[in-house]
């Protein structure tokens, strides 16, 4: 997969994906390559202006681009099961699910409507309910892919904290965000796991953007800091990528023939900040099944998620 681009990207015409977080960033590149290589693309996000504006960017590069954009918050279950159940009264399979949309490092705790710490329900909890709502279409697919987002950061000072995983005792920004991206990092191994030992048929893999140049991290701490000044003047300019370079990972994991079942891809340069995709380094803890499963276990039981209950049975 040396210097792989979006030219590499094989023909998607026929292949029904569905995009988290897709009005800018990384969602809106994906979504733009998609799109350009012949996918039916339907672009989620909470802001239709945003939205709106997003398929007006797609359909001046590719006017006879197939997409739309659908309300989707995944700091709300509520509205993660009317996307779910809606999208499924049209759709009869889904073929592709990126699980894009994030949040990073609000600097005090907030949380989902759901009462789960921001970034957990957000970036880790949304996701996994929302897997699970589309799981019965996914089956159904033409050789169906789910791609989770997970970052650099699950590799440090990353834990699954079972013991206050709301971070409603001395919440700390980075390490409840480092959290969450451990946890869909394991999410994304432990659905492959779990779909290949009761033959879902699923491709389940997860790729990072290292550091690409998007609005995450001004909608975090925020833009106008003094560090963020800083690292804007010396830092960005030498060790980040553009936000198109950055989601060329996930476009990877979720197109390429290469792409392996459980595998997980990131810039192959500077540490993992920049550069074409290649093969990313997974932490031990990521890979502890045992962790996994546990995390599984009590996900489902936060976000009354009913996946198959043979998962719990085989699954290792």
């Amino acid at each position: 997969m040396p210097n792989w681009t979006t030219a590499d990207i094989p023909r998607q015409t026929g292949r029904l994906a569905v995009i988290t977080g897709a009005t800018g960033g990384l969602g809106f590149e994906t979504a733009l390559a998609l799109a350009g290589a012949g996918a039916d693309v339907v672009l989620t996000g909470r802001n239709a202006q945003k939205g709106q504006a997003a398929l007006e960017k797609i359909r001046a590069q590719h006017p006879a681009a197939s997409i739309r954009y659908t309300h989707l918050d995944l700091a709300s279950l509520a509205s993660v099961r009317q996307f779910a159940d809606q999208f499924a009264s049209g759709h009869a399979a889904l073929d592709l699910l990126i699980n894009n949309a994030g949040v990073m490092t609000p600097p005090t705790r907030q949380t989902t409507s759901d009462g789960f710490e921001l970034q957990f329900g957000t970036n880790y909890l949304g996701h996994f309910a929302l897997t699970e709502r589309l799981l019965p279409l996914l089956r159904a697919g033409r050789e169906p892919r789910v791609v989770n987002l997970s970052s650099g950061a699950h590799k440090i000072g990353a834990a699954i904290h079972f013991d206050d995983l709301q971070w409603q005792h001395g919440y700390k920004p980075w390490p409840a965000y480092a959290q969450s991206k451990l946890a869909m990092l394991m999410f994304a191994l432990e659905l492959q796991r779990r779909s290949d030992a009761n033959g879902w048929g699923l491709l389940s893999n997860a790729a990072h953007p290292g550091y690409a140049r998007t609005d995450l991290i001004a909608n975090g701490p925020g833009a106008d800091t003094l560090l963020q000044a800083i690292n804007r003047m010396t830092f960005e300019p030498l060790a980040s990528q553009s936000a198109a370079d950055g989601a060329l990972p996930t476009l990877f994991a979720a197109t390429s023939p290469e792409a392996r079942p459980a595998g997980y891809y990131g810039p192959t340069r500077l540490f993992e900040l920049k550069g074409p995709p290649g093969d990313a380094q997974i932490s031990r803890l990521a890979q502890d099944k045992a962790i996994a499963a546990r995390l599984w276990t009590v996900s489902e039981a936060l976000t009354n998620a009913r996946w198959p209950r043979a998962t719990l049975e085989h699954a290792s």
